[in-house]
């Protein structure tokens, strides 16, 4: 690494920070409330709510994915997240309320709602904070500033996903039968939109990339269009697939373990966010692991490992018992782990390929069509979660669903070019 890159490097920390803090107190916010209200839902006896929660939270980046990567290379990438984070704190308003009416028809329509534009929210910060990463940092480094950002949101969203079933679990009432738990819930996530507000403004200040694109009238097919663009690069093809996967394993694993914890091992809300802690962490871990593995010529070469280490971890799930009892946590908190740490090992080079690869004035629109492929994982993945959930034990699930990752790690090893050479 040459002295202009590393001045590049330390001039860019201090807007890399504000980036981290704005996204890792989002990621936090998303996953404190939704932990919540699942929580809330599996022990109401509304587990199928799970799985449509989740399907709205991904339909926006499926339906407003074009303008997403339209509003990323049309406009300054820092006013773009800058809204996104204004449009967050009235999301949060309106899960604030839901939460505080609690299981009424009412309640859970707005906390539905405020999933949904927490969905939209997302689709549109996206392309906007990951398109900047290659414009403050070089190249090189930008699987590194990855890991780092992946490790940092992943603790952002453990500590929301472990404190979020303390924070449910006081029933106490507090004013006109509202429980102790539910106003805490709702106190914190708008407090926390506020302080993600204005850490959007340490965001980097660069023109627009492409500020003549035109407006994508047809919608999700501009993104079709976009992803025909994105197959005359196979290797980027490859990479946008495979991230897609990833995304919808991880997905089905979260709504699995929710299961898992309250209704076949049948602990608390606060165990349940435990387990849920468990995997998240691993993902921490392996992200931070990926930025030594995969670098230069080797960034390709932790993805068939990780996806073999997915598929066997998940096979493990098996020897988890079947019924309330003697739980051996400290194995299941291992299996959790290990099933993480292979997520976070893949995603890093997937993600910092994505963000690379294509030209800058593209950028924004190649990192939403990868996002359309990644939910709609995660839209099938709640419709699959709706259609199983309790017609198996959760660990049987898992096994049997992590084991998909099993054909992947061949099919990688295949087709992934040797030594991270490519035809481009």
């Amino acid at each position: 690494m040459d002295e202009t890159t590393r001045e590049q490097i330390r001039r860019g920390r201090g807007k890399f920070a504000a980036m981290a803090g704005t996204y890792a107190l989002g990621v936090f916010n998303d996953n404190f409330f939704k932990q919540a209200a699942i929580l809330l839902a599996q022990y109401a006896g509304e587990g199928s709510l799970k799985g449509i929660a989740a399907a709205l939270f991904a339909v926006p980046y499926v339906a407003f994915a074009a303008y997403a990567g339209w509003l990323a290379d049309r406009f300054p990438k820092r006013n773009v997240v800058i809204a996104a984070k204004a449009w967050e704190l009235l999301a949060m308003l309106c899960g604030a309320v839901g939460m505080l009416l609690g299981r009424s028809p009412l309640g859970w329509g707005l906390i539905l709602a405020m999933i949904f534009m927490m969905g939209f929210q997302s689709c549109v910060f996206s392309p906007a904070l990951n398109g900047s990463i290659p414009e403050l940092y070089p190249a090189s480094y930008v699987p590194t500033a990855n890991g780092i950002l992946k490790a940092v949101t992943t603790a952002a969203i453990l500590l929301g996903m472990a404190v979020a079933g303390h924070a449910i679990e006081p029933k106490t009432p507090v004013w006109h039968g509202v429980r102790l738990g539910r106003v805490i819930v709702a106190v914190v996530v708008v407090g926390v939109s506020v302080l993600g507000v204005l850490l959007s403004f340490g965001v980097q200040r660069r023109p627009a990339a492409a500020p003549h694109t035109p407006f994508p009238r047809v919608g999700p097919l501009e993104t079709f269009r976009e992803f025909a663009e994105i197959h005359r690069d196979p290797l980027l093809a490859i990479i946008v697939w495979a991230n897609a996967f990833i995304w919808f394993m991880g997905s089905l694993q979260v709504l699995v373990v929710a299961a898992l914890g309250a209704n076949q091992l049948r602990v608390s809300e606060a165990m349940t966010g435990n387990l849920m802690f468990a995997e998240m962490a691993g993902i921490a871990g392996g992200a931070l692991l990926s930025t030594k593995l995969a670098k230069g010529k080797n960034r390709f070469r932790t993805l068939a490992p990780a996806a073999l280490g997915l598929g066997v971890s998940s096979l493990l799930c098996l020897f988890i018992p079947r019924s309330a009892g003697n739980t051996p946590l400290g194995l299941i908190f291992g299996i959790l782990f290990a099933m993480g740490m292979a997520g976070g090992i893949f995603m890093i080079p997937c993600e910092s390929f994505i963000q690379v690869r294509p030209s800058p004035e593209k950028r924004g629109a190649v990192i939403a069509a990868a996002n359309f492929a990644a939910f709609t994982g995660i839209i099938l993945s709640g419709g699959l979660m709706y259609m199983i959930d309790d017609r198996l034990p959760p660990s049987v699930l898992l096994a049997a669903l992590g084991s998909l990752a099993l054909p992947l790690a061949l099919w990688l090893h295949w087709v992934l070019p040797r030594n991270g050479e490519d035809k481009q």
